[in-house]
């Protein structure tokens, strides 16, 4: 029984702009092999059963499979009588290899469709608010592969006789080989000539620096950018200052540290991604139970007597609710109040099934909590619960005994360093040392300790010509100390606040 290949054009990034019946191609699918550039978010579309394999190419970068490679792979799934969906970024006849791909099924007697997809020759460009022609400045132009492969066609281009034939050039894969591209179009076209280019184009990733031809290479540079991205070159880059384009996120291909653990990261990497950054994610640290609960299980033995439950941290929520569900023991049996230092741990809490009274209104801290306290329950007298990881100070539990409270602070959890032989540490080492992260985040002084703890000295010195953001003042004092002076500090914390602060610092221009 055969199957068959479809060819589906992924469009330009945005996962909004794939056809429909790109769509309905992949929601059909039994298997989808998927470029590097072909949006993550339509895998989606497939069903859920479908089998999913990156196949690694990212234009005409080295690929983790070859041509040949891919090729066996496609044809091998139809031939079991599958429905292959390649998807390719882009459209897959626009330096795409859709056509060899196209005719390797025809050579194998494997039925194959061909989607259409939108080239980013045309949509980077449109983003920006670029139009490829228009009868004003261009009624031609030329869509040029500027990659450098010398087993290939590309190499036989003439850049001066390209520029002499068309009004507009759209070059793309251009940016390694930018210098070389720029002297030959100039060889034709004046320095003062409109240049534009436009990295990870129709996407909220999308960054423009625009130039005249002659100090292209120079502003990109400067501006770092990297691929992918389309270069624009003509009198039509000059519309730009008229036409609408899409805004550019203040973070847009930012590559941010998030050393934040596992479990907390979420709320920080969705809203730096919301501002267009590509976050990294190394956890600084983990969190694990305590090797003794002899403790947490007795305080939760007697859950009803306490009058109040107090939670530092989300993982203290998370620890107890999850010790208590192993113990069998509902949390609804605390008849007592609930208080959180600040909004993630009262997250944390109703996430556990807890019904929050108060978080500070001043100082989302343990001493904000100390503060304000008595105005919300009188604690002479009381019985409080504060569990707690070893690394906890005891200011908390101990202001609360000096103003007459019973106190037990049972360990809850235990926060650990990471591996630093692991691979995310070998990655986050190599990225530090050559220069590809902009900025690190840090949400607590046990994040600063153990992230630290995993840098070489090439390594941190590429951690301090980042832009530092500290999400509050305890964690700032901890990067000074370790002699690290912060760049960013948001008013309050708290995951937006610490984005929209890092995104005021990088559109402001210092760095």
């Amino acid at each position: 029984m055969k199957g068959k290949v479809i060819l589906v054009g992924a469009g330009p990034g945005d996962p909004d702009l794939i056809t429909l019946r790109g769509a309905e191609a992949l929601r059909r699918a039994d298997v989808v092999l998927y470029d590097e550039l072909a949006g993550p978010a339509l895998l989606d579309l497939a069903p859920p059963g479908a089998e999913r394999v990156n196949v690694g190419k990212r234009g005409h970068a080295d690929p983790t499979r070859s041509q040949e490679v891919v090729n066996a792979l496609m044809l091998g799934l139809a031939r079991q009588g599958k429905t292959v969906v390649r998807l390719k970024g882009g459209d897959p006849f626009v330096f795409g290899r859709g056509g060899e791909e196209a005719s390797a099924c025809a050579a194998a007697g494997v039925p194959c469709e061909v989607v259409p997809g939108v080239s980013a020759a045309l949509a980077a460009p449109a983003m920006a608010g670029i139009p490829v022609t228009d009868r004003r400045h261009a009624a031609s132009f030329a869509v040029v592969t500027g990659h450098a492969d010398p087993t290939q066609a590309s190499r036989a281009l003439r850049w001066d006789a390209i520029a002499a034939a068309v009004d507009t050039v759209v070059i793309l894969m251009g940016v390694r080989t930018l210098p070389d591209i720029v002297a030959g179009l100039l060889k034709v076209r004046p320095p003062d000539t409109p240049a534009a280019a436009v990295m990870w184009g129709a996407t909220r990733r999308q960054r423009v620096v625009e130039a005249p031809l002659g100090e292209l290479v120079e502003r990109v540079r400067a501006a770092r950018l990297g691929t992918p991205a389309t270069i624009v070159v003509g009198d039509v880059v000059r519309l730009r200052r008229e036409l609408p384009a899409q805004a550019e996120l203040p973070l847009a291909s930012r590559r941010v540290l998030v050393t934040r653990g596992e479990e907390q990261a979420g709320a920080l990497v969705e809203a730096l991604e919301r501002a267009g950054a590509e976050a990294l994610h190394v956890p600084a640290l983990r969190f694990e139970p305590p090797e003794d609960a002899s403790e947490l299980d007795a305080a939760l033995a007697r859950l009803a007597d306490y009058d109040a439950l107090v939670l530092t941290s989300a993982n203290a929520a998370r620890f107890l609710a999850r010790r208590a569900a192993e113990l069998e023991v509902p949390l609804a049996a605390l008849r007592g109040r609930v208080f959180c230092v600040g909004p993630a741990s009262a997250a944390a809490a109703r996430a556990a099934g807890l019904r929050v009274d108060r978080i500070p209104s001043g100082r989302r801290r343990a001493q904000g909590l100390l503060e304000e306290l008595p105005g919300w329950l009188a604690p002479a007298g009381r019985r409080f619960l504060v569990p707690r990881s070893q690394q906890a100070g005891s200011a908390l539990a101990d202001g609360l005994r000096a103003a007459g409270a019973r106190v037990d602070a049972p360990l809850a959890y235990r926060t650990l360093a990471p591996d630093p032989a692991s691979p995310e540490a070998d990655e986050l080492r190599r990225r530090l040392a050559e220069g590809e992260l902009d900025a690190a985040t840090f949400t607590s002084p046990s994040a600063v300790r153990h992230c630290l703890g995993l840098l070489d000295a090439e390594a941190l010195a590429g951690l301090r010509r980042c832009t530092i953001a500290a999400i509050g003042p305890v964690t700032a004092e901890a990067l000074r100390e370790a002699g690290i002076e912060p760049d960013v500090m948001p008013a309050r914390p708290g995951a937006d606040e610490l984005v929209d602060a890092l995104a005021a610092h990088e559109t402001g221009g210092a760095r």
